[in-house]
């Protein structure tokens, strides 16, 4: 995987984790700490993955990876390994790595055969996109062995790394390449494939039959030369069918193709190498050419013979790299619903059970009973969760409840009906009637001049909901009342108009009947305080909320077309 999917997938999975810490319901200190830890988390693994890839060539000892072509480049990529790769790449540390890049291919230098797969390793880890590309020339040159078994060896150990490398899944196709040195040299190159039989010769772009590229010439002089090339050409292939190919076939890792060129000069040409012996046994001929002295002849490489490598431009880093992205976030949505879903389960038994156990605790008489208080404490408590389902219902549920799993609206209407209903002791009632109105204050419901209810006064209205019990017999009166500043009648009309939004609230919210009700504004008529301070018009900015005893209140009345309902009547 490239170093950019690694750094995306470490700033996805950082991202999930913060959100999961929103989802997930923490105090802010923790909240903020897991916050802290997890970006600390995401900067170490991103700087592990930057040295990571910057050590890569040296873990492998394969020099400087500067030489590779960019992670989008779309050719075959080679692997050289076998005889004679000074005369490919020049002179290279024994150790190192070297790279070569032409029009048609990539060629990687392969130190040893022992190496091949740390090579391959090390471009799997550099350029995971090159999965596809990436192929294996193994060079046997005839003139560079003196010994059949030796030779026999390395074949043996080369097709045994290949074998590793295909266990692993690694494809790695396998291209055969002899460079043979004779007086004809530079000339095309000679391949036949898999099982074929006939050699094929690759020149300016074309791909002819040994027999039709002998015709080619009308010069009689090159059709003999040709011809001889033909004669040498056939006996390397015998030799390489006879001393090579038997090790190579039975394995793991039989050639795409073999192919042969013929070169001026070979620098690593020994005397009476096998080849040399192999043609004099067979044919009583001496191979022409002598050993080229120095390191400093070069050889062509096989670019006509990379059209038949097998390549795969497939994604493979991406994919693999968006198939754990996927799974990093079922992983984070899974996490994140049980978390919803068990809140919302504690949510639900929270509520039920205080509903349960206030239906539990009997309607007591009078306040020295001793279920009055324990009554009174269930009341609080379901005055609590009112507050709470009655914000989430305004405002949405929090993501700790949300994802579609917020269960808590189907007990909201329950609950405030259960706190509606809630009576105190008659002695308690009738002293609230008379004594003690439940008194609110305005400006902790409206804005200054308006009688539109704020969008935070949902506690205060839940707390005289629960103060005040609507019951059969006894009317609520609701009287608005202003400070004496401003138009008197301006002031009537807008006590009656807060006196009316908070009858309309509370006959909304506690599914309490219109005939319960009655509104009235009485302005600057009844101060409690005096006009001249601040604080005396702050406490003269009230509403007021009473129980009146009048026949027939709080029941259903018959309307008519002079009647008309309680819920609408304005006390003067």
């Amino acid at each position: 995987m490239t170093l950019k999917l690694r750094r995306a997938l470490l700033l996805w999975a950082g991202a999930l984790t913060l959100a999961l810490l929103i989802v997930i319901p923490l105090s802010g200190g923790t909240r903020a700490m897991a916050a802290l830890a997890v970006l600390c988390l995401v900067g170490l693994a991103w700087l592990r993955a930057d040295r990571r890839a910057a050590h890569s060539a040296a873990a492998y000892g394969l020099g400087d990876i500067g030489q590779l072509p960019p992670p989008g480049y779309r050719h075959p990529v080679v692997l050289v390994c076998g005889d004679g790769l000074h005369a490919l790449f020049g002179a290279v540390i024994a150790e190192q790595w070297r790279v070569r890049t032409t029009s048609q291919g990539c060629y990687v230098r392969v130190p040893g055969l022992e190496q091949l797969p740390a090579v391959v390793a090390a471009l799997e880890n550099l350029r995971p996109d090159w999965h596809g590309q990436i192929s294996v020339m193994f060079i046997v040159n005839p003139g560079a062995h003196t010994d059949n078994a030796a030779l026999a060896g390395r074949v043996r150990a080369f097709c045994y790394q290949v074998a590793l490398l295909r266990k692993r899944g690694i494809a790695l196709p396998l291209l055969l390449v002899s460079y043979v040195q004779a007086s004809q040299g530079d000339g095309p190159w000679f391949d036949w494939e898999g099982d074929q039989s006939g050699l094929g010769v690759r020149e300016n772009g074309t791909h002819l039959s040994l027999a039709d590229w002998q015709r080619q010439p009308a010069c009689h002089q090159d059709q003999a030369m040709r011809v001889r090339t033909s004669v040498q050409l056939n006996s390397v292939a015998s030799w390489l069918t006879e001393r090579v190919l038997p090790y190579i076939v039975p394995s793991d890792c039989p050639p795409l193709a073999c192919a042969i060129s013929f070169v001026p000069t070979l620098p690593e040409n020994v005397p009476d190498n096998v080849w040399r012996r192999w043609l004099s046994d067979r044919t009583a001929l001496v191979e022409q050419g002598e050993v080229a002295p120095g390191d400093s002849a070069r050889v062509p490489f096989p670019d006509p013979l990379l059209a038949l490598l097998p390549t795969h431009f497939r994604n493979e880093p991406m994919i693999r790299a968006g198939v754990v992205a996927l799974w990093i976030s079922a992983v984070a949505g899974v996490i994140a619903l049980t978390s919803a879903a068990w809140e919302n389960k504690l949510l639900v038994r929270q509520v039920t059970d205080d509903l349960r156990r206030y239906a539990a605790i009997p309607q007591p008489d009078n306040r020295n009973e001793p279920d009055f208080d324990l009554r009174e404490d269930a009341v609080t408590a379901l005055r609590r969760d009112a507050i709470r389902l009655d914000n989430y219902y305004r405002q949405g549920e929090p993501l700790a409840l949300g994802l579609g799993l917020y269960r808590g609206e189907h007990l909201r209407v329950p609950l405030l009906d259960t706190i509606s209903r809630h009576r105190l002791p008659p002695e308690l009632l009738s002293r609230a009637a008379t004594d003690n109105p439940v008194r609110l204050d305005s400006l902790s419901l409206f804005a200054v001049g308006s009688a539109r209810l704020k969008p935070d006064s949902t506690k205060v209205l839940i707390d005289a909901l629960v103060d005040i019990k609507a019951q059969s017999g006894w009317l609520i009166v609701i009287t608005g009342h202003t400070d004496a500043t401003g138009n008197p009648e301006q002031n009537v009309l807008l006590s009656r108009a807060r006196a009316a939004a908070v009858r309309d609230w509370m006959q909304g919210m506690g599914n309490i009947p219109g005939s319960c009700f009655a509104v009235q504004g009485l302005g600057a008529n009844q101060p409690i305080a005096s006009n001249d301070t601040e604080n005396g018009r702050t406490a003269n900015r009230r509403v007021d909320i009473r129980l009146v005893p009048e026949v027939g209140a709080c029941a259903p009345l018959t309307a008519g077309p002079d009647r008309q309902p309680v819920a609408f009547r304005d006390i003067q």
